[in-house]
């Protein structure tokens, strides 16, 4: 795709009249009026195995580095979107309406309203999540993504994946890598304008690899991923280090899925999540989304794998622990922790 011109001052609305040109030219403003009654779909949450933490462009969503995930193929986010004929939207949220005033639905309705030309729409967004909210378990990712595959739906667009990847992204960055289900690149790019910063889904599936959800708290963070991050590239003298150890881990753990080595795969997804919240800790004021019950799943997660039990965990920007393990431990992790939801991931 053609860069934009004067790409260090591009705008997310540069961005969306770049990539709906030639849709315009062929049909007018018919690319932003409904085609169906209704437009919907389900985007999967994902959890990153190399995390994304920093970015080089905040008005457009850039990461830093690359980052790789896998999704959660029945966890996640699904959207209805339904023309209005009134004078503001509606939002629903697992069958509450949610205040046009509140922080997410500022969020939703400024993304939206990226879509909203050449005249004023308004639309019922009714999103049901079976995942928590704002807990560290990639909502954002998953919904924005959802409403991004809903709009295409809606309008007809057809856009390829990795044109959907950029659009979701500029909602929320990991909704970049929930386009798609299984193993998915996020590729940081190097231009500018963000063009080239989409996923990438790898072609391998892991029939046996499980990701179990530990609950530790359902209820929303105190610090929100996005100030959290820009807090730690601010202030942290440790995230100079931060690019190097995404370089190190990311050909790991590419390595690790091709040829389906459990413990390179999960001891690489474990240690780079370690590293992320050290980060973090080194912040100032310093950020900790560690609480009481994380550390001690922690400690019996490593307590078991010295007894002989292929179990690790990754954590992301919440106090929840996801494990990591394969299909024969199912049970005995059950055995452990008996609040865990265990999910096949192919």
């Amino acid at each position: 795709m053609k860069e934009l011109d004067n790409a260090t001052e591009v705008t997310q609305r540069d961005v969306i009249s770049h990539i709906f040109a030639p849709l315009f030219t062929a049909h007018g403003k018919a690319i932003f009026n409904p085609q169906k009654p209704q437009g919907q779909a389900f985007a999967p949450t994902n959890i990153a195995l190399c995390k994304y933490w920093g970015k080089r462009n905040q008005t457009l969503n850039l990461p830093m580095t690359n980052s790789l995930s896998v999704a959660l193929p029945t966890l996640g986010a699904n959207t209805t979107i339904t023309p209005l004929y009134g004078a503001h939207d509606l939002i629903t949220l697992n069958q509450t309406d949610i205040k046009l005033d509140s922080a997410f639905a500022q969020r939703l309705i400024t993304f939206v309203d990226l879509f909203r030309v050449p005249r004023k729409q308004f639309f019922h967004f009714d999103i049901t999540m079976n995942i928590p909210v704002a807990a560290g378990l990639a909502s954002s990712a998953a919904g924005f993504a959802s409403i991004t595959l809903a709009l295409d739906d809606l309008f007809a667009w057809n856009l390829p994946k990795q044109v959907l990847s950029v659009l979701a992204r500029l909602g929320s960055g990991s909704a970049a890598r929930s386009i798609w289900n299984g193993f998915v690149e996020w590729q940081s790019g190097a231009r500018p304008d963000g063009m080239d910063s989409h996923g990438v889904p790898l072609d391998v599936t892991w029939p046996h690899l499980y990701i179990g959800i530990l609950p530790i708290s359902q209820y929303e963070k105190p610090i929100s991923s996005r100030v959290a991050m820009q807090r730690t590239v601010d202030s942290s003298m440790f995230y100079s280090v931060w690019p190097k150890k995404v370089a190190h881990d990311l050909p790991l753990l590419k390595m690790a899925i091709e040829k389906k080595h459990f413990p390179l795969l999960a001891g690489t997804a474990e240690s780079n999540s370690l590293n992320m919240h050290a980060t973090m800790l080194s912040s100032w004021p310093p950020i900790c989304y560690f609480y009481p019950g994380t550390i001690a799943a922690m400690q019996r997660v490593w307590t078991l794998r010295e007894e002989g039990l292929e179990l690790y965990f990754t954590q992301d920007a919440g106090p929840n622990l996801k494990l990591i393990f394969e299909s024969e431990n199912v049970e005995i992790v059950r055995e452990h922790f008996p609040d865990v939801e265990c999910v096949r991931l192919f």
